[in-house]
């Protein structure tokens, strides 16, 4: 201290802490050319003696215009110091650094104003504290005062060019300060950054796309930014870094990749349409080193595709399609389990659009590795179940296309075929609401034959009845409206004929025996009209209710359609088709003769014209079946209408035991009456706890709705089926 005295002049001290500029920066102008002359002559021991006493005494003091002063004299001393500052800059940043952090603002100000002096003496030799000079401008350049801020932004010009210049920077020393500050909100400190970014991926032996990984997370953080001027800035440093990944030969996507997944989820627009843009870009360039991020990428594109942003949903898709067209395989880590749960997952996406594409997904990975798909298959069959009740035809009819891929083997149509069935049983709208359009996809994907039997089969045993009636009927009414199982239809219709068609016939009944109308309309099918006769004599008072009713008004109407032309047709030979004649005017009688099913069938009936009923003429027999025709040849005999076959046991090959099918009709519906009557017995036991006796006259009202009720009227069964 006292060496440093006798070197300076007492009146250079009092005017350093001078409350006027003018007197300090003279007084700076002294200490510049004491310090000029001690370097001179070699004495560094006065030197450190002058730079200490100017630091503990000013820059330290609490008195703010000696803090000014010493920081100005520092500064004077650099100067003085010239070529030799470099060896005292130890002495002389650190207190300079340490009063940007100061109370008042006049003295950040100097403080900025004293480090760039020394900066533009010292030049390269000021990089050892850089780390400490970029920590400091990065908190000056969001200042409360705009004199501190414009000082700042002078000095971090300064500090750039001298980076920019110097071989001894470290940028991986850097990037972990940098990093630290990337998430920072403040928008000045948001430039200050981006600046710093822009300036650095400018020099050449510097590699900032080797380090993007490490700040990029940030840059996308900016394009959300409120300032226009900052997204401007951030997207303009990705554009440049987007540029030198194409023209680069090697580049760390994976690293990226997980940025840009989580960056396209962001609630902002133009963030979610950049990361998409790079993503599509990765997808393109990135090849094998992107499939162990392919589950996540995938997860990232599905929503986009249904972005509100038409931008967003084009560049989505195209990278949907670019990814689907790379054909990686699991031995090169691609998983295929994680791209099924991805595709799981967005199923359950509220949007359209989103759901087609990850089944897509499906049938593509089921198309290209089958046997690592069904490994998965508990984990995607409930999923793909539940999407057969999505809102969307389109999302329907694809679930099914995945269901068919799956259900090749005969052991997963089974199954498939078996929750179907469940599924139906649990959910009555699902049956109600897509049960055609899925039965009828089926029919297309695995063959309509197939599909049946598998049904007829599971239905043969099903133990809830009501369901069991309830699927039946679905099962006959598609069966015989839809185009997509014309083969079937034609192939019942050489049940007497075929032992293929015979098979089917067998196949069918057994479950068609839970409902008579199915039973009926099955016989007309295959032109079994002896047995529709008999069937429709054995029901009972109790079968014929609302719901057979029901049934029977919509298989009029349907005897209407084309597809039952031929039983039209048939008509017009009543010789022929005695038994045909027999059921239908048994059917007209079963129905309330005001009903509009009445009157369309009494309608169809009478126009048989009188001609037909004169070219043969029938007769009883006295034994065996009560109508055969005259013109049947000897050693021959009638087993249905218009089926000819020879009495030496011709028919023993496609022979149906009407006989024993008409007993399993009758038995089944015999369970179906027990379940009703007991049903009926719980209810009146219930009601009558807590409601008076039923008056005489209800029964009879009853009995009148039951007779007279128009089919119009019936809501109920199965025409809330969709075709």
């Amino acid at each position: 201290m006292a060496e440093a005295l006798s070197v300076i002049p007492p009146a250079v001290i009092r005017n350093l802490a001078d409350k006027l500029y003018e007197k300090r920066k003279n007084a700076a102008l002294e200490v510049e050319g004491i310090v000029k002359q001690l370097a001179s002559a070699g004495d560094h021991d006065r030197i450190v003696a002058v730079i200490s006493l100017l630091t503990t005494e000013f820059t330290y003091s609490p008195q703010a215009n000696h803090r000014k002063g010493g920081l100005i004299s520092l500064a004077a001393a650099t100067v003085g110091l010239t070529t030799e500052a470099a060896q005292h800059l130890e002495l002389i940043v650190p207190p300079v650094l340490n009063s940007f952090a100061d109370q008042d603002s006049r003295v950040r100000y100097y403080a900025c104003e004293a480090l760039y002096n020394i900066a533009k003496v010292v030049r390269g030799d000021f990089i050892i504290f850089f780390n400490q000079i970029f920590d400091a401008l990065c908190k000056l350049s969001a200042d409360s005062d705009a004199n501190v801020q414009s000082a700042a932004h002078l000095l971090d010009r300064l500090v750039k060019d001298i980076v920019t210049e110097s071989d001894q920077f470290s940028i991986e020393e850097f990037i972990p300060l940098l990093r630290e500050r990337m998430n920072v909100l403040n928008p000045y400190v948001r430039q200050f950054l981006v600046g710093w970014i822009t300036v650095l991926d400018s020099v050449p032996d510097i590699d900032m796309l080797g380090f993007l990984p490490d700040f990029l997370d940030g840059l996308f953080n900016m394009l959300s930014d409120s300032s226009h001027e900052i997204r401007q800035q951030a997207d303009s440093a990705l554009s440049e870094f987007l540029q030198e990944i194409k023209n680069s030969p090697s580049v760390d996507y994976g690293r990226m990749a997980e940025i840009l997944v989580q960056r396209a989820g962001s609630p902002d627009e133009f963030t979610r349409l950049t990361a998409i843009t790079w993503i599509n870009e990765f997808v393109k360039l990135g090849g094998d080193q992107l499939v162990p991020y392919y589950a996540d990428i995938l997860g990232a594109i599905l929503p986009c595709i249904s972005d509100k942003e038409e931008k967003i949903r084009v560049v989505a898709r195209e990278t949907n399609e670019e990814l689907r067209a790379i054909k990686a395989d699991p031995a090169d880590a691609f998983d295929v389990g994680a791209i099924l749960s991805i595709a799981r997952r967005q199923l359950s996406s509220e949007w359209e659009a989103t759901r087609i594409e990850a089944l897509h997904w499906m049938s593509t990975l089921l198309s290209r590795h089958r046997s690592e798909v069904l490994i998965f298959l508990n984990d995607i069959f409930d999923t793909l179940l539940k999407a057969l009740s999505d809102s969307s035809d389109k999302v329907v009819l694809l679930v099914l296309d995945v269901h068919a891929c799956i259900a090749r083997d005969p052991l997963h149509f089974r199954q498939l075929v078996a929750f179907l069935v469940h599924s139906f049983q649990l959910d009555n709208s699902l049956l109600e609401k897509r049960g055609a359009l899925i039965i009828r996809r089926l029919c297309v994907l695995l063959n309509a034959e197939r599909v049946y039997r598998e049904l007829s089969a599971i239905l043969e045993g099903e133990s809830d009845l009501d369901f069991a009636s309830i699927m039946v009927q679905a099962l006959n009414l598609i069966l015989l409206t839809s185009s997509e199982l014309s083969e079937i239809r034609d192939l019942l219709k050489q049940s007497l004929v075929t032992p293929s068609g015979k098979d089917l016939y067998d196949a069918l009944y057994a479950s068609w025996c839970h409902s008579p109308m199915a039973i009926i309309s099955l016989c007309f099918l295959a032109q079994t009209y002896q047995h529709a006769s008999t069937v429709i004599q054995s029901l009972v008072e109790e079968d014929i209710n609302v719901k057979l009713l029901v049934q029977l008004d919509k298989l009029i109407r349907l005897m209407e359609t084309p597809i039952f032309a031929y039983l039209r047709l048939q008509l017009l030979e009543p010789g022929r088709y005695i038994w045909l004649f027999k059921a239908l005017y048994g059917l007209l009688m079963l129905l309330p003769q005001q009903s509009a099913a009445f009157k369309i069938l009494k309608t169809r009936l009478k126009a048989v014209p009188s001609y037909s009923n004169s070219g043969e003429q029938l007769k009883r027999k006295p034994s065996g079946d009560p109508y055969q025709f005259h013109s049947v040849p000897d050693g021959f005999r009638t087993i249905e209408d218009g089926v000819v076959v020879a009495e030496d046991g011709g028919s023993s090959r496609n022979g149906i035991n009407f006989a024993a099918r008409l007993q399993q009709f009758q038995q089944m519906q015999r369970q179906h009456r027990v379940l009703a009557k007991t049903r009926a017995k719980s209810r009146n036991i219930s009601t009558s706890s807590t409601k008076e006796p039923k008056r005489e006259e209800e029964p009879i009202r009853a009995q009148s709705v039951e007779r007279n009720v128009p089919s119009r009227s019936f809501k109920r069964g199965l025409g809330k089926l969709r075709l």
